[in-house]
């Protein structure tokens, strides 16, 4: 098989529930946006995988029709906040399985507040996750995925001994890095101060290191080499590995880290560096799921980009950001850039694709010749894509 192309990328600025364009609107935009970027024309297209969590079904009909009216198959995906990224795995499948030119596209309009549970008549996905959780640590009003990953959080820092200005430098560096990204929602810089003065959320996390409901979309169009050749499109980017897991036993043991998906991440991580025989020590930039503080710090030791036990000495060397070893979210990640959650996976791969082209402007990573994407999505569902540039 040859390889799989990312020929175009495409985004709307994310925005805040208030602020926001329906869900249709900003979709459309992005979608045209990928096809501009690729010089693809939307006939050419000859499938298309939509992500969104919160609409109707066929809503990524809806979307997609109002750019054009091809007849081709639409699939709705929805994979809690792995979404994006869940379309673009069974774009980049299609790809590799032999179609030429498919489009993977994510949306979102949210409403305001914290996540909650949309169904009360009918058991719960989240169930089980939330038995352990209340086992482990007691019952909260807190909203769910913050007892979740601030539980994680607080039992990493009750092992290693992690200070809760180390959870907070992770919500500064996230906001020095949006400002300068024009798509992101919170681009003002804040202090180790301010962040810890917020209001208290859970565990280590206070507001400020948690991601805010944010409404977006973003999309990729991905082709086989002979399409790109035929058509005479960029060939700079591919896609050089990637996996998908979902829970196993582990994440049920009651270890907070593995509840909210600590070996989901690990393992498919571990697959991509096999499949394309990278170490990881090779990755100079990763957009990671940064949903709380907890979890980007967890994830650098998941993925590898630091070993067990080592994160918060990670954070303090500044080994996570610009001068250190590995720029981890370059956009600003979710807790600046946002994270409507069908559109983030996509936005992810938006970025990297920019940071491998060369064209992230003042987030430009020097010397980028692989870059990493993690997602993740309670229930559970994680997306590990390694890129990589060509030429």
């Amino acid at each position: 098989m040859g390889r799989v192309l990312v020929a175009g990328v495409g985004m709307v600025p994310f925005a805040t529930p208030s602020r926001s364009e329906t869900y249709d609107v900003m979709a459309r935009g992005a979608i045209r946006a990928a096809l501009a970027d690729s010089g693809v024309e939307i006939g050419q297209v000859q499938q298309s995988y939509a992500g969104y969590v919160y609409g109707d079904s066929t809503s990524g009909q809806k979307a997609l029709y109002g750019v054009g009216l091809t007849g081709g198959p639409v699939v709705n995906v929805n994979n809690n906040c792995s979404t994006g990224s869940s379309a673009l795995w069974l774009a980049r499948q299609a790809v590799a399985g032999g179609a030429d030119c498919v489009l993977a596209f994510g949306f979102e309009q949210m409403e305001r507040g914290a996540l909650t549970m949309k169904w009360a008549d009918r058991p719960s996905p989240f169930a089980g996750f939330m038995d352990v959780a209340e086992r482990q640590q007691g019952e909260s009003d807190a909203p769910f995925a913050a007892q979740l990953f601030g539980g994680a959080g607080a039992a990493y820092a009750e092992k290693y001994g992690t200070k809760p200005e180390t959870f907070a430098q992770i919500s500064v560096k996230a906001r020095r890095h949006a400002a300068h990204n024009p798509y992101a929602v919170f681009r003002d810089p804040v202090t180790v101060e301010q962040v810890l003065a917020s209001p208290h959320i859970y565990g280590p996390l206070t507001r400020l290191q948690c991601c805010p409901p944010t409404c977006g979309a973003a999309a990729a169009v991905l082709v086989s080499e002979d399409f790109a050749r035929r058509h005479g499109l960029r060939t700079s980017v591919s896609i050089a590995a990637q996996a998908m897991t979902t829970d196993t036993a582990s994440s049920f043991d009651g270890d907070m880290g593995r509840l909210v998906g600590y070996d989901m991440a690990k393992s498919a991580a571990d697959q991509v560096y096999a499949a394309a025989g990278v170490d990881p020590r090779d990755i100079r930039v990763a957009e990671l799921h940064d949903c709380f503080t907890a979890n980007e710090l967890l994830s650098y030791e998941a993925l590898g980009l630091t070993p067990e036990g080592t994160a918060e000495q990670f954070v303090l060397d500044g080994d996570n950001t610009y001068g250190g070893r590995v720029v981890v979210n370059p956009s600003g990640g979710l807790l600046s850039k946002g994270h409507p959650l069908g559109a983030t996976g996509l936005a992810q791969c938006a970025e990297l694709t920019w940071q491998l082209r060369g064209e992230a402007g003042d987030r430009q990573v020097e010397g980028v010749n692989l870059a990493l994407q993690h997602n993740i999505g309670l229930g559970g569902a994680a997306v590990v894509t390694l890129y990589e540039k060509l030429g």
